[in-house]
């Protein structure tokens, strides 16, 4: 029997790579929009185009996994990123390179919405909040990965070496779980979802949460998406503006589960989330325009993880077992959808205002928004509570 914590480990490497994999275009955004002749906005179409596959797969993802089998289910989605890769490395047309996004978006989709599972089978009812801390953090931590090391392969072997380190980084996640990933002696049966209804005051909850993380995950997208170009837009080399970024997710590392310590422990998870969202948010729009860089891009990081263990939480406010499975396919369905929009309207306000900054402002924007979808939550959650309440 394997230790639980090495099963998170296999899982950790393979979030990792699902990171990597879709950080790889905005980390040499600058260089591969030469090769590809594309402008900002068509990179940002690239980027949002790996959350694509989620606006379709992430409801049905569980019933999926259900059928055959979460390992089965996971490598095959770790095939499909791998063959994604392969195509955008065979090939520089626009056509390949979108079509080789979507494969490994799809791929990613099963990723996300399975191994969450996979890590509650394993760690329901013994430290599951430390497990699922760690577990997100493979998301910041890829990227900051990314960041550091893509440019510097980029500049001693091109576009198509990033490709090919990405590819090994995959057969390295696929390795992994094809040896070490087995089932716990007794895992909790999956939530049939053919059987779960949501009252309309729940899916109204749901799809709010949803937005909120949405909204938050913007404002991460904006950083790590267009902050290393407007950087080069000031000067900077492309390795150095991606290495100075990566602070923010390396930072992230620390404040996402300080964010789930302090939120268990304080008296209003609502207020650390409204309180860090705006701090989140001001401190993006002084990195855009033109406030010190090393110090904004520290501040940044201790602030930024500070609300995800507060939103993620949301979920379970509303939802009882038996609605579940359904209820995060819908939050994640919503997440998907503004991702994929998110980078393409990001782009085009960078070209609509000259500068890749303004990207940013919409990511300050989205998150100084998470407090009123917060208060539409807390609304429709006193509406379900006095008509069918779902969560138990």
């Amino acid at each position: 029997m394997r230790s639980r914590w090495t099963i998170l480990a296999v899982l950790f490497v393979a979030r990792t790579a699902m990171a990597v994999q879709f950080q790889s275009v905005a980390a040499v955004a600058p260089e591969l929009g030469k090769d590809l002749n594309a402008n900002l906005a068509d990179i940002g179409v690239l980027i949002g185009l790996y959350f694509a596959p989620g606006v379709a797969l992430a409801l049905p993802g569980g019933a999926i996994g259900k059928r055959f089998g979460d390992k089965a289910t996971v490598l095959a989605g770790l095939a499909l990123m791998l063959t994604g890769e392969i195509l955008l490395y065979a090939s520089s047309s626009w056509n390949a390179q979108i079509t080789g996004r979507l494969i490994s978006g799809m791929g990613g989709v099963l990723l996300n919405v399975l191994m969450t599972k996979m890590i509650v089978d394993w760690f329901a009812g013994r430290q599951i909040a430390t497990a699922m801390a760690i577990f997100i953090n493979s998301w910041p931590l890829g990227i900051a990965l990314t960041l550091i090391a893509l440019p510097l392969i980029q500049t001693e072997f091109g576009i198509a070496g990033t490709q090919l380190a990405v590819m090994a980084l995959i057969a390295v996640a696929v390795a992994l779980v094809g040896l070490f990933y087995q089932r716990p002696d007794q895992s909790t049966a999956p939530v049939s979802v053919e059987t779960a209804r949501l009252a309309k005051p729940a899916v109204r909850a749901v799809l709010l949460a949803g937005s909120i993380w949405a909204f938050y995950n913007v404002g991460f997208a904006m950083i790590f998406s267009f902050a290393p170009s407007m950087l080069v837009e000031r000067g900077w080399s492309t390795a150095a503006a991606g290495s100075a970024v990566s602070i923010v997710l390396w930072l992230a590392a620390l404040s996402v589960p300080l964010g789930g310590y302090l939120a268990d422990r304080a008296g209003s998870r609502n207020a650390l989330l409204v309180a860090s969202c705006l701090a989140f948010a001001a401190l993006i729009a002084l990195l855009w325009r033109g406030s010190p860089v090393p110090s904004t891009l520290v501040a940044l990081g201790l602030v930024c993880g500070l609300p995800a263990g507060s939103i993620m939480s949301l979920p379970a406010r509303v939802l009882a077992p038996a609605t579940r499975a359904l209820g995060m396919g819908l939050f994640y369905t919503v997440y998907y959808a503004t991702m994929l929009i998110a980078p393409w309207l990001g782009g085009r306000l960078a070209l609509w205002t000259g500068g890749a900054g303004a990207a940013l402002g919409l990511g300050s924007a989205a998150l100084a928004a998470c407090p009123i979808l917060l208060w539409g939550f807390e609304r429709w959650l006193l509406v379900q509570a006095r008509t069918a309440p779902q969560a138990s």
